[in-house]
This record gives structure tokens, C-alpha cells and sequence, in this order.
């Protein structure tokens, strides 16, 4: 049976880490500034904050779409805002408080 990582099929919806080179440096892109939007970190260049962006995909919105109403951004952008989300997400930790049954 062969062993090797490489030779390994991949299962459809698995995740692959990206390599650390091939990622986005969410930095050259967020800025947050206490003149725009009260200091929330947005894309640079522009009044667009992080969670507008995010809250713009969660509410089915393509890239393409995104794309197109806001033509200040680029796909690295884009990018951008998903690496910031998940290096805040990645320093917190989310307890499950459990709800009284009514």
C-alpha cells in the first residue's frame, strides 16, 4: 500500500492548507483608521469595512458580484478580508452557551 502524501486521492470538500508563500498578507491591504468608519479595519483605499465585505458573502453574494458593485476592490482584496477574518477568528475562542429549553 503506498503511504505517500502525494499519491493520496483527494476527498472532494477536504481541506489543503495553503502554503504560507501562496497566502494573501492581509496587511498590504487592511488598514484600520480613526478617520474612516470609526477606526473599523477596511479595505485600503476605501470605506469598505471588513464585516460589510463578509456580510456581503454570507448573504450569498459572489465574487463576481462583489467585484462588480464595488469596483475599488480586487480579487486580492477580497482575499484579504477572509486571511484578516481568519487570523481574528484563530486568536478567540467561542464557548457554546446553552439555552434553556422553553
Amino acid at each position: 500500500m503506498n503511504t505517500d502524501k502525494n499519491s493520496r486521492k483527494r476527498r472532494p470538500g477536504r481541506f489543503v492548507p495553503v502554503k504560507e508563500k501562496q497566502r494573501v498578507d492581509w496587511r498590504q491591504y487592511i488598514r484600520p483608521d480613526p478617520e474612516i468608519l470609526l477606526g473599523k479595519p477596511v479595505v485600503q483605499g476605501t470605506r469598505l469595512a471588513v464585516d460589510f465585505i463578509l456580510g456581503l458573502f454570507a448573504s450569498g453574494w459572489t465574487e463576481k458580484q462583489v467585484l462588480h458593485s464595488y469596483p475599488s476592490l480586487s480579487p486580492k482584496a477580497i482575499l484579504a478580508v477572509f486571511a484578516y477574518a481568519a487570523e481574528c477568528m484563530g486568536e478567540e475562542a467561542l464557548y457554546a452557551i446553552p439555552s434553556e429549553a422553553t
